[in-house]
Protein backbone atom coordinates (compact mmCIF):
# COMPACT_ATOMS: atom_id res chain seq x y z
CA UNK A 1 0.00 0.00 0.00
CA UNK A 2 1.40 2.97 -1.07
CA UNK A 3 1.67 6.91 0.62
CA UNK A 4 -1.13 8.09 -1.74
CA UNK A 5 -3.57 5.23 -0.93
CA UNK A 6 -2.98 5.56 2.87
CA UNK A 7 -3.84 8.96 3.13
CA UNK A 8 -7.04 8.41 0.31
CA UNK A 9 -7.51 6.05 3.15
CA UNK A 10 -7.02 8.18 6.13
CA UNK A 11 -9.05 11.48 4.67
CA UNK A 12 -12.07 9.56 3.70
CA UNK A 13 -12.35 7.99 7.34
CA UNK A 14 -12.32 11.31 9.07
CA UNK A 15 -14.57 12.62 6.47
CA UNK A 16 -16.98 9.24 7.00
CA UNK A 17 -16.50 9.28 10.77
CA UNK A 18 -17.09 13.25 11.05
CA UNK A 19 -20.49 12.75 9.42
CA UNK A 20 -22.19 11.68 12.72
CA UNK A 21 -21.53 14.82 14.50
CA UNK A 22 -23.10 16.80 11.43
CA UNK A 23 -26.34 14.55 11.95
CA UNK A 24 -26.40 15.56 15.60
CA UNK A 25 -26.19 18.96 15.08
CA UNK A 26 -29.18 18.32 12.02
CA UNK A 27 -31.19 16.77 14.44
CA UNK A 28 -31.94 18.63 16.93
CA UNK A 29 -33.25 21.35 14.68
CA UNK A 30 -34.91 19.64 11.99
CA UNK A 31 -37.22 16.41 11.79
CA UNK A 32 -34.80 13.44 10.70
CA UNK A 33 -36.83 11.90 8.12
CA UNK A 34 -37.90 14.92 5.92
CA UNK A 35 -34.30 16.66 6.56
CA UNK A 36 -32.78 13.02 5.35
CA UNK A 37 -34.96 12.50 2.22
CA UNK A 38 -34.42 16.25 0.94
CA UNK A 39 -30.79 15.54 1.62
CA UNK A 40 -30.82 12.51 -0.56
CA UNK A 41 -32.45 14.13 -3.14
CA UNK A 42 -30.04 17.02 -3.37
CA UNK A 43 -27.17 14.73 -3.28
CA UNK A 44 -28.36 12.36 -5.87
CA UNK A 45 -29.35 14.85 -8.02
CA UNK A 46 -25.68 15.96 -7.58
CA UNK A 47 -23.80 12.77 -7.99
CA UNK A 48 -26.58 12.01 -11.48
CA UNK A 49 -25.22 15.51 -12.90
CA UNK A 50 -21.75 14.77 -12.09
CA UNK A 51 -22.03 11.36 -13.90
CA UNK A 52 -24.20 12.23 -16.81
CA UNK A 53 -21.32 15.07 -17.44
CA UNK A 54 -18.14 12.30 -16.77
CA UNK A 55 -20.27 10.34 -19.61
CA UNK A 56 -21.88 7.93 -17.05
CA UNK A 57 -25.77 6.79 -17.87
CA UNK A 58 -28.67 4.89 -16.45
CA UNK A 59 -27.79 1.83 -17.64
CA UNK A 60 -28.04 -1.65 -15.24
CA UNK A 61 -29.22 -4.56 -16.13
CA UNK A 62 -31.83 -6.40 -13.87
CA UNK A 63 -28.95 -7.63 -11.69
CA UNK A 64 -28.05 -4.47 -11.05
CA UNK A 65 -31.28 -2.95 -10.68
CA UNK A 66 -31.76 -5.28 -7.97
CA UNK A 67 -28.63 -4.00 -6.25
CA UNK A 68 -29.08 -0.57 -6.84
CA UNK A 69 -32.68 -0.93 -5.14
CA UNK A 70 -31.19 -3.10 -2.20
CA UNK A 71 -28.64 -1.05 -1.09
CA UNK A 72 -31.02 2.24 -1.34
CA UNK A 73 -33.61 1.20 0.51
CA UNK A 74 -30.88 -0.64 3.03
CA UNK A 75 -28.57 1.74 3.48
CA UNK A 76 -30.08 5.22 2.79
CA UNK A 77 -33.54 4.91 4.00
CA UNK A 78 -33.13 2.09 7.03
CA UNK A 79 -29.47 2.64 8.09
CA UNK A 80 -29.01 6.44 7.60
CA UNK A 81 -32.77 7.34 7.96
CA UNK A 82 -32.90 5.18 11.40
CA UNK A 83 -29.41 6.56 12.64
CA UNK A 84 -30.87 10.32 11.98
CA UNK A 85 -34.15 9.60 14.37
CA UNK A 86 -32.02 7.43 17.10
CA UNK A 87 -29.39 10.78 17.01
CA UNK A 88 -32.21 12.89 18.45
CA UNK A 89 -31.97 10.91 21.38
CA UNK A 90 -28.54 9.55 21.63
CA UNK A 91 -25.17 11.14 21.09
CA UNK A 92 -23.11 11.16 18.11
CA UNK A 93 -20.19 9.62 19.62
CA UNK A 94 -22.25 6.24 20.48
CA UNK A 95 -24.14 6.28 17.14
CA UNK A 96 -20.52 6.17 15.41
CA UNK A 97 -19.33 3.25 17.56
CA UNK A 98 -22.56 1.17 17.13
CA UNK A 99 -22.42 1.88 13.27
CA UNK A 100 -18.51 0.64 13.58
CA UNK A 101 -20.46 -2.98 14.00
CA UNK A 102 -20.83 -3.01 10.63
CA UNK A 103 -17.37 -4.67 9.49
CA UNK A 104 -18.06 -7.04 12.36
CA UNK A 105 -21.49 -8.31 11.24
CA UNK A 106 -20.38 -8.57 7.63
CA UNK A 107 -17.75 -10.29 8.68
CA UNK A 108 -19.32 -12.67 11.22
CA UNK A 109 -22.46 -13.32 8.83
CA UNK A 110 -19.42 -13.86 5.73
CA UNK A 111 -17.85 -16.50 8.45
CA UNK A 112 -20.87 -18.30 8.81
CA UNK A 113 -21.51 -19.14 5.62
CA UNK A 114 -18.24 -20.18 4.71
CA UNK A 115 -15.80 -17.85 4.24
CA UNK A 116 -12.15 -18.75 5.74
CA UNK A 117 -11.19 -15.99 8.33
CA UNK A 118 -9.21 -18.01 10.76
CA UNK A 119 -8.01 -17.65 13.93
CA UNK A 120 -7.43 -13.81 13.21
CA UNK A 121 -10.87 -13.27 12.27
CA UNK A 122 -12.45 -15.13 15.41
CA UNK A 123 -10.60 -13.77 17.61
CA UNK A 124 -11.00 -10.20 15.57
CA UNK A 125 -14.64 -10.90 15.95
CA UNK A 126 -15.18 -11.65 19.47
CA UNK A 127 -13.11 -8.93 20.19
CA UNK A 128 -14.70 -5.88 18.09
CA UNK A 129 -18.34 -7.13 19.97
CA UNK A 130 -16.83 -7.05 23.04
CA UNK A 131 -15.96 -3.77 22.82
CA UNK A 132 -19.06 -2.76 21.53
CA UNK A 133 -21.42 -4.79 24.30
CA UNK A 134 -19.00 -2.89 26.88
CA UNK A 135 -19.65 0.82 25.99
CA UNK A 136 -23.07 -0.31 25.21
CA UNK A 137 -23.73 -1.44 28.84
CA UNK A 138 -21.86 1.55 30.54
CA UNK A 139 -24.35 3.90 28.40
CA UNK A 140 -27.17 2.16 29.55
CA UNK A 141 -26.36 1.81 32.76
CA UNK A 142 -25.93 5.84 32.55
CA UNK A 143 -29.26 6.11 31.68
CA UNK A 144 -29.28 6.69 27.60
CA UNK A 145 -32.14 6.35 25.41
CA UNK A 146 -33.19 2.14 24.56
CA UNK A 147 -34.99 2.93 21.81
CA UNK A 148 -32.37 5.06 20.02
CA UNK A 149 -29.82 2.22 20.45
CA UNK A 150 -32.65 0.02 19.27
CA UNK A 151 -33.10 2.30 15.94
CA UNK A 152 -29.23 2.14 15.43
CA UNK A 153 -29.22 -1.73 15.62
CA UNK A 154 -31.85 -2.11 13.26
CA UNK A 155 -30.00 0.16 10.93
CA UNK A 156 -26.23 -1.32 11.22
CA UNK A 157 -27.97 -4.50 10.26
CA UNK A 158 -30.06 -3.62 7.43
CA UNK A 159 -26.52 -2.16 6.04
CA UNK A 160 -25.22 -5.60 6.85
CA UNK A 161 -27.31 -7.30 5.02
CA UNK A 162 -27.82 -5.16 2.11
CA UNK A 163 -23.86 -4.85 1.69
CA UNK A 164 -23.83 -9.11 1.56
CA UNK A 165 -26.45 -8.94 -0.49
CA UNK A 166 -25.08 -7.25 -3.66
CA UNK A 167 -21.13 -7.86 -2.89
CA UNK A 168 -20.79 -9.65 -6.06
CA UNK A 169 -22.46 -6.86 -7.86
CA UNK A 170 -20.26 -4.74 -10.67
CA UNK A 171 -20.88 -1.21 -11.23
CA UNK A 172 -17.25 -0.51 -12.55
CA UNK A 173 -17.05 2.44 -15.11
CA UNK A 174 -20.62 3.91 -13.35
CA UNK A 175 -20.05 4.49 -9.87
CA UNK A 176 -21.27 7.80 -9.56
CA UNK A 177 -24.23 7.42 -11.33
CA UNK A 178 -25.17 4.51 -9.15
CA UNK A 179 -24.63 6.33 -6.12
CA UNK A 180 -26.67 8.66 -7.25
CA UNK A 181 -29.66 6.43 -7.96
CA UNK A 182 -29.46 4.95 -4.52
CA UNK A 183 -29.45 7.63 -2.97
CA UNK A 184 -32.75 8.75 -5.42
CA UNK A 185 -34.17 5.53 -4.25
CA UNK A 186 -33.61 6.41 -0.54
CA UNK A 187 -34.89 9.50 -0.63
CA UNK A 188 -38.36 8.24 -2.10
CA UNK A 189 -38.39 5.50 0.46
CA UNK A 190 -38.37 8.42 3.19
CA UNK A 191 -40.94 10.68 1.81
CA UNK A 192 -43.67 9.14 2.12
CA UNK A 193 -43.21 8.00 6.05
CA UNK A 194 -41.71 12.03 6.57
CA UNK A 195 -45.15 13.61 5.26
CA UNK A 196 -46.94 10.67 6.99
CA UNK A 197 -45.23 11.12 10.53
CA UNK A 198 -43.58 14.47 10.69
CA UNK A 199 -44.02 17.85 10.64
CA UNK A 200 -41.80 20.51 8.69
CA UNK A 201 -41.77 23.87 9.90
CA UNK A 202 -38.59 23.85 10.73
CA UNK A 203 -36.19 27.50 10.94
CA UNK A 204 -33.05 27.51 8.62
CA UNK A 205 -30.27 28.30 11.72
CA UNK A 206 -26.58 29.30 10.09
CA UNK A 207 -25.60 26.10 11.82
CA UNK A 208 -28.27 23.64 10.20
CA UNK A 209 -27.14 24.89 6.98
CA UNK A 210 -23.78 24.59 7.29
CA UNK A 211 -24.22 21.33 8.54
CA UNK A 212 -26.91 20.28 6.29
CA UNK A 213 -24.38 21.19 3.30
CA UNK A 214 -21.72 19.37 4.90
CA UNK A 215 -23.56 16.45 5.35
CA UNK A 216 -24.64 16.51 1.88
CA UNK A 217 -21.65 17.37 -0.02
CA UNK A 218 -18.46 16.18 1.99
CA UNK A 219 -19.96 12.58 3.32
CA UNK A 220 -22.46 11.76 0.93
CA UNK A 221 -20.44 12.63 -2.13
CA UNK A 222 -16.51 13.54 -1.47
CA UNK A 223 -16.14 10.43 0.27
CA UNK A 224 -18.06 8.15 -1.37
CA UNK A 225 -15.47 9.09 -4.90
CA UNK A 226 -12.56 9.10 -2.42
CA UNK A 227 -14.22 5.57 -0.94
CA UNK A 228 -13.98 4.02 -4.90
CA UNK A 229 -10.84 5.71 -5.94
CA UNK A 230 -8.90 3.92 -3.21
CA UNK A 231 -10.91 0.32 -4.02
CA UNK A 232 -10.06 1.18 -7.72
CA UNK A 233 -6.30 1.65 -6.66
CA UNK A 234 -5.75 -1.07 -3.68
CA UNK A 235 -9.24 -3.64 -3.58
CA UNK A 236 -12.35 -3.37 -1.60
CA UNK A 237 -10.92 -5.89 1.10
CA UNK A 238 -7.32 -3.52 1.87
CA UNK A 239 -9.25 -0.32 1.48
CA UNK A 240 -11.78 -1.76 3.81
CA UNK A 241 -9.03 -1.99 6.58
CA UNK A 242 -9.16 2.04 7.04
CA UNK A 243 -13.15 0.79 8.73
CA UNK A 244 -11.18 0.47 11.81
CA UNK A 245 -10.35 4.11 12.57
CA UNK A 246 -13.86 4.46 12.63
CA UNK A 247 -14.74 4.39 15.78
CA UNK A 248 -11.71 6.97 16.82
CA UNK A 249 -12.55 9.65 14.40
CA UNK A 250 -16.02 9.58 15.31
CA UNK A 251 -15.59 10.27 19.60
CA UNK A 252 -12.81 12.96 18.62
CA UNK A 253 -15.02 14.77 16.35
CA UNK A 254 -18.18 14.50 18.49
CA UNK A 255 -15.99 15.57 21.54
CA UNK A 256 -14.18 18.52 19.91
CA UNK A 257 -17.28 19.79 18.60
CA UNK A 258 -19.89 19.04 20.36
CA UNK A 259 -18.55 18.87 23.86
CA UNK A 260 -19.90 15.35 24.04
CA UNK A 261 -17.65 13.87 27.58
CA UNK A 262 -16.47 10.14 27.52
CA UNK A 263 -15.99 7.76 29.96
CA UNK A 264 -12.39 5.56 30.09
CA UNK A 265 -14.63 2.66 29.41
CA UNK A 266 -15.88 4.43 26.32
CA UNK A 267 -12.30 4.90 25.86
CA UNK A 268 -11.47 1.34 26.68
CA UNK A 269 -14.07 0.59 24.73
CA UNK A 270 -12.79 2.43 21.09
CA UNK A 271 -9.53 0.69 21.07
CA UNK A 272 -10.98 -2.63 21.63
CA UNK A 273 -13.57 -1.94 18.61
CA UNK A 274 -10.87 -0.72 16.52
CA UNK A 275 -8.33 -3.86 17.08
CA UNK A 276 -11.20 -6.33 17.03
CA UNK A 277 -12.07 -4.63 13.37
CA UNK A 278 -8.74 -4.85 12.39
CA UNK A 279 -8.00 -7.81 13.01
CA UNK A 280 -11.26 -8.94 11.11
CA UNK A 281 -9.85 -7.12 7.88
CA UNK A 282 -6.59 -7.75 8.15
CA UNK A 283 -7.50 -11.68 8.42
CA UNK A 284 -9.66 -11.00 5.25
CA UNK A 285 -7.72 -9.56 3.08
CA UNK A 286 -4.65 -12.59 3.63
CA UNK A 287 -7.16 -15.19 2.98
CA UNK A 288 -8.57 -13.03 -0.15
CA UNK A 289 -5.14 -11.61 -1.51
CA UNK A 290 -5.35 -8.45 -4.33
CA UNK A 291 -5.44 -9.74 -7.51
Amino acid sequence: MDIKAIVMGLVFALIWSSAFTSARIIVLQAPPLTISALRFLIAGLLCMGIAYLMGQRIRFDRKNWGAVAIFGICQNALYLGLFFMAMQQIEASLASIIASAVPLIVGLVSALQGERVGWLGWTGLCTGFAGVALIMGARLSGGVDLLGILLCLIGVTALAIATLAVRSTSSKGNVLMVVGVQMMIGSAALAFPALLLEEHSFVWTGSLVGAFAYTVIMPGIVATMIWFMLVERIGATRASTFHFLNPFFGVLIAALILNETLSRTDVIGVVIVMAGILAVQSSRAVARPPR
